[in-house]
């Protein structure tokens, strides 16, 4: 089975060896997304909230970039810094899927990549 690589520029650079996403059937698999902008591969001020924000909008990019979307992702993984942030991210997490409920994991890391709060990586189908 072939693997495709999915690049857009609408979503942060691989910071290393890794891609944005592979897709290889009609599944795809994301890299997990941090809070950089895409435009100046910074971390984004401000909390959680707008942390979680960028995420969506990078992994949203990227669906788009390898022919889906976030109403076909079948499987996330949420990595926060503390889970005292889980609140705030679920919020966030709960307006970008609507109705849509994934299977979720959510775990706390000691550190992630940036020191960023919240890193969030995920499983879709292509319709």
């Amino acid at each position: 089975m072939e693997l495709k690589t999915v690049a857009t520029d609408k979503a942060p650079e691989a910071i290393g060896p890794y891609s944005q996403a592979i897709v290889v059937g009609n599944m795809v698999y994301t890299a997990g997304q941090i809070a950089l902008d895409p435009a100046t591969m910074q971390v984004v001020p401000g909390g959680v909230k707008e942390q979680t924000e960028q995420v969506f909008r990078n992994l949203s990019a990227v669906l788009e970039a390898a022919g889906t979307s976030l109403q076909n992702v079948v499987k996330t993984t949420v990595f926060l810094s503390d889970m005292a942030h889980f609140a705030e991210m679920n919020e966030v997490y709960a307006r970008y899927f609507g109705t849509h409920r994934p299977a979720r994991s959510t775990v706390a890391a000691r550190e992630l990549p940036k020191s960023v709060d919240v890193e969030i990586e995920v499983v879709a189908v292509i319709p």
